[in-house]
């Protein structure tokens, strides 16, 4: 099974849309996870309409709409993986020991808001991923998202991809 990992697309306020290379992603998805920060709702339609399954959560900068539409953490189990979305878990110091704490039931937490790529494992084996922002890099050197397979139960082949800069 194969996963695509965004978060913090701020659309259309950084960028008018999603670039090509994630649309691409999306179709090669088996699931979209988005982690937050869409902005508005029109991303929402449109990642429904294209991709096989998404699973979402609303972020800080999500409205009214959004909020009725998402959860603020999603849970799934895919491939016998639990699987749990987020927008924000705080700061970097002591994520891992808070987010052990919050969530004692959950193999792999997805989260955004910092637009910094995260992929750490705290001490109980949670798999912490934050795939970056794929249109705002704040002070990042590229714009960015993850992709990774599920098989036999087990997140593997975690990757982060940079996309080009936009001129």
């Amino acid at each position: 099974m194969r996963l695509l990992l965004i978060a913090d697309t701020h659309l259309p306020s950084r960028a008018k849309a999603l670039p090509d290379q994630v649309w691409r992603e999306v179709e090669a998805a088996d699931v979209v996870v988005h982690a937050g920060d869409w902005v508005e709702v029109a991303l929402l339609d449109e990642l429904e309409a294209r991709s096989k399954r998404l699973i979402g959560v609303y972020g800080n900068n999500d409205g009214e709409e959004l909020r009725k539409r998402l959860p603020e953490v999603a849970r799934a189990e895919l491939d016998g993986v639990r699987l749990a979305v987020i927008h924000e878990t705080g700061g970097k110091q002591g994520r891992e020991r808070r987010c052990d704490e919050l969530f004692p039931d959950t193999d792999v937490l997805v989260f955004g808001h910092s637009h910094i790529p995260w992929d750490t494992v705290t001490p109980k084996g949670l798999r912490l991923l934050n795939p970056g922002s794929p249109t705002d890099r704040r002070r990042q050197p590229f714009c960015t998202y993850q992709t990774a397979e599920l098989r036999d139960g087990e997140l593997c082949d975690v990757a982060l991809h940079e996309l080009p800069l936009r001129r």
